[in-house]
């Protein structure tokens, strides 16, 4: 098949492809006319590609996996350097559950002193000063740097 059927099947773009192919994920065999030509095995490539990138893998992640499939396994989590890119992706996704679970705690602290001051407002109290703490704002940076690390695609 040609590119535009192989983005079309894929559901992704002819661009995409080229790309996949400048990183060596994607052979580059081209036809007498010189076009590029792809067979099921490559789209079976691409759509493991693709699902590990919907996962939150970035392109190199999914290297091991592509290697995996082309050295004749019939899935491409089978082979010991794919185990160990889950291994690293768990990890990864613990450390950003638990930054997520401090901030979580954080602001929901934040929420109930704020409540408590509004409270205090309403029944006629000198009007609050509402502060956020530094240590909030901290993690909160800190979480936003991690994740944004982490949804980046290459």
């Amino acid at each position: 098949m040609r590119i535009g059927e192989l983005a079309e099947r894929a559901g992704t773009t002819t661009r995409a492809l080229r790309y996949y192919e400048s990183r060596g994920l994607l052979p580059a065999r081209r036809a007498v006319n010189g076009y590029r030509t792809y067979d099921d095995d490559d789209l079976r490539l691409l759509r493991q590609i693709r699902t590990l990138q919907d996962f939150g893998f970035d392109l190199e992640e999914t290297r091991p996996f592509v290697e995996c499939l082309r050295a004749g396994h019939p899935a491409g989590d089978s082979c010991p350097a794919s185990l160990a890119v889950y291994r690293n992706k768990l990890t990864e996704l613990d450390g950003l559950i638990g930054r997520l679970q401090s901030v979580r705690a954080q602001v929901g602290a934040q929420l109930a002193q704020a409540e408590e001051a509004r409270a205090g407002l309403a029944a006629g109290a000198a009007e609050p000063r509402c502060e956020l703490t530094q240590t909030l704002s901290q993690d909160a940076y800190a979480t936003d740097d991690a994740y944004a690390t982490y949804a980046t695609d290459d």
